[in-house]
């Protein structure tokens, strides 16, 4: 059998790769924060979230123990069809439900549902499991309380980058507690599905200090938990799940190695793989991004039937 990278990739209009490509050239490589002192600079630089209309309603979870801030946008013209559940991404250690109001606001409008956007605490003032426990105490509350609340108990959770783990990770927990089927699917974006450096993609990021601040209290070979390192979880009596990551990803090995994880154990996944694009790229100012994120607003519609 021949296995050729170029079958998964998305079919997306040779002009729109073409601007990718001249964006990503113009454009200065980055890099995260190397330690505490860099991380609240960056922090502080952060421009303020752009405000929307209607605006999100801002609410608590109060559930398993914790108290979660989260942020409820509503569809327009009716009641929603659904109940989307966001988890930004960040490192673990930046970024606010906030930050993703603007994305929130036309998920909600694109789905017709309504959409749960989680203020998880953050690394390193809240180190691993505060993330995945304010993530399951919302999603366990959805769970028990969204049809009541909203008047539909069809459900999808998805996030970006380590939004995306802290998605699966709930995931996990759900089917541990026999109510994941209750989640009709997952988008999963470019995911980070191992901090124990036991991957080819893990090796590349292993002296990031975001690993550091959020897991850097568990010992080295204790990092391969399913609840911090996803990929070395039992992921069967899963959801669905549509996994988007950019072909130029430092991530994409474990990508793809996280989607044949979750075909092998049985469950209903889709990879899809996008030319000229780095981590992060569908939150970029690109075509090819709007593409993408169409195409994830397509695959959630679906799920709501």
């Amino acid at each position: 059998m021949r296995f050729a990278l170029e079958a998964l990739v998305a079919d997306v209009p040779a002009e729109q790769i073409a601007a990718a490509r001249d964006f990503y050239r113009s454009r200065a490589p980055g890099r995260g924060p190397a330690d505490f002192a860099e991380l609240k600079e960056a922090r502080a630089k952060k421009p303020a979230p752009r405000s929307v209309v209607p605006p999100p309603l801002e609410e608590t979870v109060e559930a398993a123990g914790v108290s979660v801030p989260v942020r409820i946008f509503l569809p327009s013209g009716g009641p929603p069809r659904g109940v989307h559940l966001d988890l930004h991404g960040g490192g673990f250690f930046m970024d606010s439900a906030a930050h993703s109001d603007v994305r929130n606001r036309a998920l909600s409008e694109a789905l017709h549902s309504a959409v749960v956007a989680v203020d998880y605490r953050l690394a390193p003032e809240h180190p691993w499991p505060a993330a995945p426990d304010d993530c399951e105490a919302v999603a366990l509350r959805l769970v028990e309380q969204a049809e009541a609340r909203f008047g539909t108990a069809r459900l999808t959770i998805g996030g970006s980058s380590a939004g995306a783990t802290l998605a699966l990770a709930t995931l996990v927990r759900l089917r541990d507690r026999g109510v994941a089927d209750r989640f009709a699917g997952a988008a999963l974006r470019f995911g980070t599905w191992d901090l124990s450096a036991r991957t080819p993609s893990g090796r590349l990021i292993a002296d990031e200090y975001f690993i550091q601040a959020y897991v850097g209290h568990v010992p080295d070979h204790d990092r391969t938990r399913p609840d911090i390192s996803p990929l070395y979880a039992d992921l069967s009596g899963l959801p669905p799940a549509l996994l988007v990551v950019g072909s130029e990803d430092i991530l994409l090995e474990d990508n793809l190695t996280m989607a044949g994880r979750l075909s092998a154990a049985g469950n209903d996944v889709e990879l899809r793989v996008y030319p000229a694009s780095p981590h992060g790229f569908t939150g970029h100012p690109t075509a090819l991004a709007a593409t993408a994120l169409d195409g994830i607003n397509s695959w959630l519609s679906e799920r709501f039937g």
